[in-house]
């Protein structure tokens, strides 16, 4: 079942300088969950749609759009519909404990209310580059990441990028098909 979420503010107020100059990794977080307000113009500002072409908010080599994204939280672990900007349940249940044990025990991942995680379908992107498009999907991660984290500080929320875990245990801890390769993750919540 999806979940619809609502549209995204695209009318924003805050100055992109002042989100760059402002943005700070963080590693501990109150308790608060994050609305799903806020989750929606996260997984906006890092996959979304943002024209009629279907182009995303972050670029991608070729436009293949190599990246899958998902939301971690208390309640489960949900799946980004990025062409109806909707959520599916793919695994019930508090799985942040599980996802910390195979990422070398980093606290923030139980600290944040949310857990974002990007996973890359490699093939999207090499059937047309080659081995190159290894490098090109770790690019378009970066861009995505970077909007995420952006769009976090504009919103009064924070993140830290995690990149120390172990791909193929984050994989069976979450159900993940077998053609996504977990790449990237971002624990987010409001500050301590």
């Amino acid at each position: 079942m999806a979940v619809q979420l609502p549209d995204p503010d695209t009318t924003g107020s805050h100055f992109l300088e002042a989100a760059i100059q402002s943005r700070r990794s963080v590693r501990d977080f109150r308790p608060d969950p994050v609305g799903v307000s806020d989750i929606s113009q996260l997984l906006w500002a890092a996959q979304g749609v943002t024209g009629s072409q279907g182009y995303r908010a972050a670029p991608s080599a070729g436009a293949f759009y190599p990246l899958e994204t998902y939301v971690i939280t208390a309640d489960g672990v949900d799946h980004y519909r990025v062409e109806s900007h909707s959520l599916e349940r793919v695994v019930d249940g508090d799985r942040r404990s599980a996802i910390r044990a195979v990422s070398f025990d980093q606290a923030c991942i139980t600290s944040a209310p949310a857990v974002f995680l990007f996973t890359a379908v490699y093939e999207r992107t090499c059937r047309e580059y080659g081995g190159r498009g290894r490098m090109y999907v770790h690019m378009d991660v970066g861009h995505a990441a970077q909007n995420l984290l952006l769009q976090a500080e504009v919103l009064g929320l924070a993140g830290v990028p995690v990149a120390a875990f172990e791909p193929a245990r984050v994989s069976e801890v979450l159900s993940l098909p077998a053609e996504e390769e977990p790449v990237y993750m971002i624990p987010i919540g409001k500050p301590a």
